[in-house]
């Protein structure tokens, strides 16, 4: 069994709980041998450098996150301000141009040859052969086909058969006639004889002149055996071929007549103008008018205001003008699609916008004007309309921003841009 000293363990307690005056600890003091049942862990205290560094650290992320939230806030306010400024749309505009002295409209017209002729025979039978063909110039009187009649010309030999047969018919007349005259004076045949015998002669005279016309009426289809131009113009279409059967007749015909040839004459063109109602008053017959196509961007050709309609299409509430090119050199060509410009002198001076600043919606015709940076629709009317720009005669001033291609969603009060570089009107 242990032995327990208890004094002895007293007193060294004693001693090192209350140490003597003259009793100094070492440096390095024995440490006493701990009770196992009563020894506790001491707690282990962070160096302060590491304390510093995660406080710096703490400061940092907060400093982080505050400057996160401010700055997300201020993007926020500065992406709401630039989507507002870039939702305002920017637009072209210009301003009112004051017409001159004299104006000028350009309207499409169609070029039609001066005469303009389809060809139908006039007698039937076959083509024996043609002379002419598509593009070919042709003069007056020129042999353009022959057609083979066999049975006219047969039915022509009979007629003048009939012809000879009347005529002999009437000269027995003639002579019974003038017998029967003679007798009637020495009494030796009655009126009423030589009335028949007069009456007879009569009558056979008046058939020799049936015969007659039957001959001629023959004799005048046979000559359509022979096809002649009936001016000099050029060929534009040729629709038959060698041994085709012919039909006399026309279009307009029922039976199954076609066109031979188609001829047309091309020195002169005729062109037709529709003016619309508004510019009728300025159109005068010998009024000069220039013409532009297409084919010839860089070339004018000038004709001249022969005749009008006298009257408004109801339908389309224009004017039909006739103009006459003169085209001996040949650079037109029937049927081409060309621009009639006229001038048109003015009343007043009035303003001159682009047709494409136009608005059409149900209050009437407007523009869009801008006004302190905002869009303003002003009511206009129109003076007369020259194609690519309208005159405007109440509504605008020259000093007016007129907005370009509007929009359909353009809106009165709406703000707007003007685009920095001002549109021309050409």
């Amino acid at each position: 069994m242990p032995i327990h000293n208890t004094d002895v363990q007293t007193d060294i307690n004693t001693d090192m709980t209350t140490p003597s005056a003259d009793y100094a600890p070492s440096e390095h003091p024995i440490p006493a041998h701990p009770d196992p049942a009563r020894a506790l862990p001491s707690p282990q205290r962070l160096p302060s450098a590491v304390i510093v560094t995660l406080i710096v650290i703490a400061l940092l992320l907060l400093a982080g996150i505050v400057y996160r939230f401010i700055g997300g806030a201020a993007d926020e306010r500065h992406l709401a301000k630039q989507t507002k400024l870039d939702a305002i749309p920017t637009v072209d505009v210009i301003s009112p141009i004051v017409s001159g002295a004299t104006s000028e409209i350009a309207l499409p017209g169609n070029t039609q040859a001066f005469d303009d002729t389809p060809i139908y025979a006039r007698t039937s039978g076959y083509l024996k052969q043609w002379f002419v063909d598509i593009g070919q110039h042709v003069s007056k009187g020129e042999l353009m086909a022959t057609i083979e009649t066999p049975e006219l010309d047969e039915q022509l030999q009979v007629a003048q058969a009939d012809l000879k047969s009347a005529q002999a018919d009437l000269n027995l007349a003639i002579t019974t006639s003038n017998r029967f005259t003679n007798l009637l004076k020495l009494d030796s045949v009655s009126q009423q004889e030589t009335d028949v015998a007069v009456s007879g002669a009569a009558a056979k005279r008046a058939a020799v002149e049936a015969a007659e016309a039957n001959v001629r009426r023959l004799s005048q289809l046979q000559s359509f055996e022979k096809i002649y131009a009936p001016y000099s113009g050029i060929v534009t279409q040729r629709n038959t071929d060698i041994g085709d059967l012919i039909n006399a007749g026309s279009a307009t015909t029922t039976n199954t007549a076609k066109e031979l040839f188609h001829i047309a004459s091309v020195n002169q063109l005729r062109v037709f103008v529709a003016v619309p109602e508004v510019y009728a008053p300025d159109i005068h017959n010998g009024d000069t008018a220039t013409l532009t196509l297409d084919e010839y961007p860089d070339q004018v050709f000038t004709g001249i205001v022969t005749r009008n309609s006298g009257s408004i299409d109801p339908s389309s509430r224009t004017l039909n003008v006739e103009v006459d090119v003169n085209n001996r050199n040949g650079k037109l060509l029937p049927g081409a699609y060309v621009f009639v410009h006229f001038k048109i002198p003015f009343q007043s001076r009035e303003l001159s916008i682009p047709s494409d600043a136009l608005i059409f919606r149900a209050q009437g015709l407007q523009v869009g004007v801008v006004r302190d940076g905002h869009v303003h629709l002003q009511t206009i009317t129109i003076g007369k309309d020259n194609g690519k720009t309208v005159e405007v005669a109440t509504g605008l001033s020259p000093t007016d921003k007129v907005i370009l291609s509007p929009s359909d969603s353009l809106a009165e009060g709406q703000p707007v841009n003007i685009a920095t570089q001002p549109a021309v009107m050409q």
